[in-house]
């Protein structure tokens, strides 16, 4: 049974197409990447045998070549069939016409510099994305339902509308619903993008994918699991990988006229004088090799490069649409703001100081485990405040804790709580919950003692990055977010970003870049989390921030920061612009010379053999510049001889 070797994206639809030929011994050695090795065996053993029996040797580079050539010559075949006149066209009929004309030689050197550049190219492009595999992992698995007054555990995909499902602390929400018993905190951070928790009490609408905090709850399912919203977001990654158009290789958008040109001046050849081995040179000599190499190898440069920096690019296609991208959307947490909340205002009533305040609230949190309650902690610590003793502490889940901080009775939690924890008497108590933003509310020995107001503080450099960015072409910046309106326009102004929207679904986000792609701009998607994977999957070129983690988000996008840098997709975007000027200087240098040694061979002046190893003069000078990719700036004209060693050694190993 032949083994199914898995295949980068730029290389699914040729394994498709091997497949669908039945061949197993094409499939395997396509994807083992053997054919190269093959015919440079085969070189190496006809050469040997040269000088003692050049008959043999004859024989064995014809052997040689019906066995690697054939299998390129099928390849081209079936991709001419499937519409897709590529640059390895004129390789196929050079390999062809040295096998029918006796020049197995010169037909090998073909087949090392095609399958040798394609080789590299596949290398280049990097593994497949596996974002649906993470996203099928981290979906909800299991749930607990009540039927008959019997609580039974049952696959999520069991889960039928109207079921009461009962989600225990720290679990995932397995489906949509409506709350109808108790209450918690959820964390909705893979859905919306906020690390807020969002308290949840009877009749709260939750949403599958969400985690579940400290409390038991049980909900009414509003929906079934494949059609929740975490499904939603699996299928929306899904559909965005599909329909993204396939991605033109530069070399064969270059062939699109220089493969007519070469077969016209072969066919001019032999018209002209008669012999057929001048249209074999013609041909050979217009093996597009710096098509081939030039881009693959200058990719691969800038690859390697850009991992230098702790930026990680999936393929070439990436690095050439990022190039070329115009529009920049962003998302607003842990994108351009921290992704964590932090305390933003101390709001004391009179009577008290704001460090005042914050001493008995910290003292008073500092035994529980809620992430405000660590914020607020941490907060205090950073201004060097003095936390003191905690005595008969207790907390309510969800809501709240109390306990005595020296002579006072200090409380600290939702509104609810703290109203409940307000003596009859009190003046001066909150006139209600806050409406936009999270506050916890404080009271002292029975009144009220004032407000912490958290929120997710902006990256201190995001302005001076967008700005870098505009410098860069990218002049039209949106934000989208899943956050509320006066938040996202807060950060929207102090940006400087004149577009943005709000309370976003993922879905939402993507009919937002489908939009901006439709209209003809090439987008650029920049998040860090599970409900950005669809968005960064449907824009030209996604790029996940994975400073923590990284995730669904890192494996959707096609370029991956590893650090916690905003100013790195600056750089990313710079080194894809000089990375694709190598390319294509190198291309339209390997074109001149080939053109140049064409029309020589056409007059008879180069036989296929002297052309055959003249083309591989001209790629090394392709692939001395294109090394040019991995060197830094500076430092452009000494990529050399240690560039070459670097990215040959993962290549060899």
């Amino acid at each position: 049974m032949a083994a199914v070797v898995a295949a980068p994206p730029g290389a699914r639809s040729d394994v498709r197409l091997a497949r669908a030929s039945g061949s197993v011994v094409v499939r395997i050695m396509r994807s083992l990447g053997v054919l190269p090795w093959l015919a440079l065996a085969g070189i190496g053993v006809g050469g040997s045998l040269w000088f003692s029996h050049p008959v043999w040797a004859d024989r064995a580079w014809l052997i040689a070549l019906i066995a690697t050539g054939s299998v390129v010559v099928m390849h081209t075949v079936r991709r001419a069939l499937h519409g897709r006149w590529a640059s390895d066209l004129i390789a196929g009929l050079a390999i062809v016409g040295a096998a029918v004309m006796d020049q197995p030689l010169a037909g090998l050197i073909v087949v090392v510099m095609q399958t040798g550049g394609e080789a590299l190219e596949r290398y280049a492009e990097g593994r497949a994305s596996e974002a649906l595999r993470a996203l099928e992992m981290d979906r909800p698995q299991r749930a607990h339902v009540r039927r008959d007054g019997i609580e039974i555990d049952v696959t999520a995909g069991d889960v039928l509308v109207g079921d009461t499902v009962v989600v225990r602390p720290g679990e995932l929400v397995p489906c949509d619903g409506v709350v109808t018993e108790g209450n918690s905190n959820l964390d909705t951070s893979r859905l919306t993008g906020e690390p807020l928790p969002v308290a949840i009490v009877s009749g709260s609408a939750v949403m599958s994918g969400s985690i579940n905090g400290d409390r038991v709850f049980a909900l009414r399912a509003t929906a079934e699991a494949e059609a929740s919203q975490y499904a939603r977001i699996v299928e929306l990654v899904r559909t965005a990988q599909e329909s993204k158009a396939p991605f033109q290789r530069l070399a064969d958008r270059y062939a699109v006229w220089f493969t007519p040109l070469a077969v016209v001046l072969a066919s001019c050849a032999v018209l002209w004088s008669g012999d057929w081995n001048r249209a074999l040179a013609v041909l050979v000599v217009a093996t597009p090799c710096p098509l081939i190499l030039a881009a693959p190898i200058a990719f691969m440069g800038g690859i390697n490069r850009a991992a230098r920096r702790q930026i990680i690019v999936r393929n070439g296609a990436a690095l050439e649409r990022l190039s070329r991208a115009d529009v920049g959307v962003f998302d607003k947490t842990g994108t351009l703001t921290i992704g964590k909340p932090l305390v933003s205002a101390i709001a004391p009533t009179p009577g008290f100081a704001p460090r005042d305040l914050l001493q008995l609230a910290a003292s008073a949190e500092q035994g529980s485990s809620h992430l405000l309650a660590r914020t607020l902690v941490d907060a205090a610590i950073e201004e060097r405040v003095e936390l003191l003793p905690l005595r008969d502490g207790s907390e309510s889940p969800g809501r709240g804790v109390v306990g005595m901080i020296g002579p006072h009775r200090v409380a600290i939690g939702s509104y609810s709580y703290i109203k409940d924890m307000l003596s009859d008497s009190t003046q001066g108590a909150p006139l209600g919950p806050a409406l936009n933003g999270l506050v916890a509310y404080v009271a002292i020995d029975g009144s009220f003692g004032g407000t912490v107001t958290y929120a997710d503080a902006l990256r201190p450099d995001a302005s001076d990055i967008l700005a870098d960015l505009a410098s860069l072409g990218i002049a039209r910046r949106i934000l989208l977010s899943g956050d509320h309106e006066s938040n996202v326009r807060t950060i929207a102004t102090l940006t400087g970003i004149t577009e943005a929207r709000s309370d976003l679904l993922p879905e939402d986000k993507v009919a937002a870049v489908r939009a901006l792609s439709a209209a003809g701009a090439t987008v650029m998607m920049v998040g860090d989390g599970t409900n950005d994977a669809p968005a960064l999957s449907a824009a030209d070129v996604g790029i996940a921030l994975a400073g923590h983690g990284g995730g669904v988000a890192s494996e959707a996008a096609d370029i991956v920061i590893l650090v916690d840098d905003l100013g790195r997709v600056g750089d990313a975007v710079r080194l894809s612009r000089r990375t694709m000027s190598i390319a294509r200087q190198s291309v339209w240098v390997g074109l001149g010379l080939s053109g140049v040694a064409m029309v020589v061979a056409a007059f008879g002046y180069i036989p296929p053999t002297v052309g055959a190893l003249l083309q591989e003069v001209i790629d090394v000078a392709v692939i001395l510049n294109a090394l040019r990719a991995s060197a830094p700036p500076r430092r452009a004209g000494a990529a050399g001889v240690g560039a070459a060693v670097r990215l040959v050694r993962p290549v060899l190993a």
